[in-house]
């Protein structure tokens, strides 16, 4: 059974995908699964001899790799990028999901899936504690070396898992992995030309030298899909994770790169969604997103990028990167806050102003 859309089907395609999902990846070349149904694939999977997982997570010498799905109202692509996740060519997987207490399908088509894949674990908050908890929560709850999180409306290819814990085996230095990626719209197919930064992925985080990483990673200038690369979950704990307000993501990147580097796998393996659906299309505005991160905050005067310079400075002083990278870092913030002044003044007088009519929290 796999799911299409909003809408579970089972017809069945090769490697069980659904037939959006086997169009474009058959469209872009990427190699999926052989096996002939998702029904075959759970079934398998039922079969493999858990009782080989040491105390470490560990299975035949494969380290376990904790994915995290936080999902909210996410009926429309989540049995997509669920197929993707189950038919990863790592064996060693456990898929954590996490509903913000959904109003649509998103419930049904997650114990589907978890009735019919011990790997899948499925849990449901009370209330809607915002994004940012819910993906600190999908943490929370991993028991892996390595950890990931996704999203409801992004695809994986198959050796997604596989080709980003490699390279963080083979480089102890190395804090974060993720393929190149390329955006898809809301029938998978790419979206051609779509700029992605405005400098290379690929050299973003992987200096040797953590200043000149912290440097780049605080930048505006590019959109923070590294977060759903593959990471060290015991660099991931001595982080602030997502934090409840706009833009915290870049915040938590920045804070990585000060403790390793983070390295691009030179393959194309990831499938971005970009849809009028996604949360950076339907709250612009900084003020509105943060009520997004944090349900509490709505309506309240807020300063996002005031607590992300905040946290920035936090994150130099915590992190293990010697005397000199920090001081270079506290320089940088410095530079920061003259290209930022004025939107730090804005959001200063505007979060003011709200204050003063009745928004104080």
């Amino acid at each position: 059974m796999t799911v299409s859309g909003s809408v579970i089907a089972d017809t069945a395609v090769p490697g069980g995908f659904s037939q959006v999902d086997f169009h474009y990846y058959r469209t872009l070349n990427v190699s999926f699964p052989t096996s002939s149904s998702n029904a075959n694939h759970a079934a398998d999977v039922q079969n493999r001899p858990s009782l080989l997982r040491d105390r470490r997570g560990t299975m035949n010498g494969q380290p376990l790799v904790s994915i995290g799905v936080p999902v909210y109202n996410a009926e429309n692509f989540l049995g997509q990028a669920l197929d993707s996740l189950i038919h990863q060519t790592w064996p060693n997987l456990e898929i954590i999901i996490s509903d913000n207490a959904s109003t649509d399908r998103t419930e049904e088509i997650c114990r589907k899936y978890a009735s019919g894949d011990r790997r899948v674990q499925y849990h449901r908050n009370a209330v809607n504690v915002g994004a940012g908890r819910n993906y600190n929560i999908v943490f929370e709850l991993a028991r892996g070396e390595y950890f990931k999180w996704a999203a409801h409306d992004d695809v994986c290819a198959p050796g997604f898992i596989e080709q980003c814990v490699r390279t963080l085996e083979e480089q102890p230095d190395v804090v974060l992995a993720f393929p190149q990626m390329i955006d898809i719209d809301e029938n998978g197919d790419p979206i051609a030309g779509k700029p992605i930064s405005d400098f290379p992925r690929s050299l973003r985080g992987s200096s040797d030298v953590p200043h000149q990483r912290f440097r780049l990673l605080v930048r505006l200038g590019y959109t923070c899909e590294e977060v759903f690369g593959v990471i060290r979950t015991a660099t991931l704990k001595k982080t602030r994770l997502i934090q409840s307000y706009t833009d915290s993501d870049r915040t938590l990147l920045a804070e990585l790169s000060l403790y390793g580097r983070l390295v691009e796998v030179p393959e194309m393996l990831f499938y971005h969604r970009v849809h009028k659906g996604m949360s950076t299309q339907m709250f612009t505005d900084w003020q509105r997103r943060t009520a997004w991160f944090d349900p509490s905050k709505a309506g309240k005067a807020v300063f996002p990028l005031w607590r992300q310079f905040r946290e920035y400075c936090s994150a130099i002083m915590r992190s293990p990167a010697p005397i000199k990278d920090k001081t270079y870092c506290v320089l940088y913030m410095g530079n920061w806050v003259r290209r930022h002044h004025r939107d730090l003044w804005d959001e200063l007088t505007r979060g003011i102003q709200q204050w003063r009519r009745g928004g104080q929290s």
